[in-house]
């Protein structure tokens, strides 16, 4: 079996050939992965697959013009004609002025040792044996009357990186996951829910039984819904949906968005945006983290960046090429696949927790929702408008109370960051994590 030694002699080869044949500079990449997964239904095996992958990509400049073609094929007789064609392209192609590689000193050097890879691979009896617990657990809770079936997975990658600028650098990454989806109730009045649990390595997944306990019991929860009151109202996001503001802000500090100017903060970098008190940290070397990684889709060292401190914006996420077009350094946020350029893209972000428990933080609210699932993309990246379809429980005096359903919180999502207060929930199970939030005065819309 090939070490990730070899691939990166493969990968060097590959950038020799490259710079040979004429390349002014190169770069190569490549993805060697991995991944057993068990689905079953009622008890009844339905899938057991396997599958392994090999996928490189190879980037070459011609001046300002680069071009990239990937290939599966790794056996080194077939360079040439990657080769051939890579540079064929490069010719052919327009002009980008912020193209290039990172120069020397961008470039990672002593690479952190991060735990990123779980050495023991399950066999499928032991991913059977997790998914069948885990979907019992969740029938043998009092009202679930079907399910829609419970899967377990691992996989591995490695991920290797080769540039002419004088990186060579690889990393290997596990992922072991479980969970568990099922419907409560009869008839037209049946609800779901799911449970899962996703970690690095084995030995951190969440018990079975409690995975498909939890599943079961919030799908009962969502029985005998109705509709949400309309008004102005306090909103509260449960960490299932609240870290998708991390996502929305992600997309509105990203370089791209920044340089084209279709972004609602393209003017306030160094401004709160956030309440004070607001930390926002993006972690590339979180220990076991699900998006952690030494160094980034460039080579280009990373590390851990405030991007969001006491409610003001701090940062860009950028990468060689946005960061050129800003007049900027790169951040070290550049991810990239086989078969395009690099793009800037956030590692572990997430939101540190508040002071506040949860119920303490809905403790005051007379009328309000709790919100534990969204529907729908309505959000302008632009503008900052916010309107998604939401679901979850009624708050009265404090208390959750009755399951809605068919409900439309909306906002504008400056407002919604300078107005949200995070509980102290805090746990890391997305890759991207928030806490409990409360949102002031969003407008709720219901029956």
């Amino acid at each position: 079996m090939p070490t990730e030694s070899d691939h990166l002699n493969l990968l060097q080869d590959l950038v020799a050939k490259a710079k040979a044949a004429g390349a002014d500079a190169a770069d190569a990449v490549l993805f060697n992965s991995a991944s057993l997964s068990h689905a079953q239904r009622l008890g009844n095996l339905e899938r057991l697959e396997r599958e392994e992958s090999k996928d490189l990509g190879l980037r070459v400049f011609l001046g300002q013009r680069q071009a990239i073609v990937s290939s599966t094929d790794l056996a080194p007789d077939t360079f040439d004609e990657v080769v051939e064609r890579v540079l064929a392209m490069a010719r052919a192609v327009p002009e980008d002025p912020y193209c290039g590689l990172a120069a020397p000193e961008q470039l990672a050097k002593d690479l952190p040792s991060i735990e990123l890879s779980d050495p023991d691979e399950p066999d499928p009896q032991t991913l059977i044996e997790r998914a069948r617990v885990c979907e019992e657990a969740a029938r043998a809770v009092e009202g679930v009357t079907n399910s829609e079936g419970a899967e377990a997975g691992w996989s591995r990658s490695e991920i290797a990186l080769v540039t002419s600028a004088g990186f060579a650098g690889s990393y290997q990454r596990t992922s072991h996951s479980l969970g568990t989806s099922v419907l409560a109730g009869e008839g037209l009045g049946m609800e779901r829910d799911y449970e899962f649990s996703t970690t690095v390595f084995g030995e951190d997944l969440e018990d079975p039984a409690q995975i498909g306990r939890r599943a079961g019991e919030k799908a009962v929860k969502r029985l005998n819904p109705r509709k949400a009151e309309t008004g102005r109202l306090p909103v509260v996001f449960d960490p299932r949906v609240s870290r998708s503001f991390l996502g929305h802000l992600a997309g509105a500090i990203s370089g791209p968005s920044i340089a084209r100017g279709t972004s609602f903060l393209k003017e306030c970098r160094d401004t709160a945006v956030f309440a004070a008190g607001i930390r926002i940290v993006d972690d590339p070397h979180r220990a076991r983290g699900l998006r952690s990684k030494p160094f980034d889709g460039e080579g280009v060292a990373n590390k851990q960046t405030d991007l969001v401190e006491d409610g003001v914006l701090k940062s860009w996420i950028l990468d060689l090429s946005s960061a050129r077009q800003l007049g900027l350094t790169t951040t070290g946020h550049a991810s990239r696949g086989t078969s395009g350029p690099p793009g800037p893209s956030v590692t572990n972000l997430y939101m540190t927790p508040g002071d506040l428990s949860p119920a303490d933080l809905m403790a005051d609210i007379k009328q309000g929702i709790y919100v534990n699932e969204m529907m729908g993309m309505g959000v302008n990246g632009v503008t900052g408008d916010y309107s998604r379809g939401a679901g979850g429980f009624w708050i009265e005096d404090g208390e959750l109370a009755d399951p809605v359903t068919e409900a439309t919180v909306a906002g504008n999502l400056k407002e919604i960051f300078r107005n949200l207060t995070p509980a102290n929930d805090l746990v890391f199970k997305y890759g991207m994590d928030a806490p409990t939030l409360r949102v002031e005065g969003m407008t709720v819309a219901g029956a």
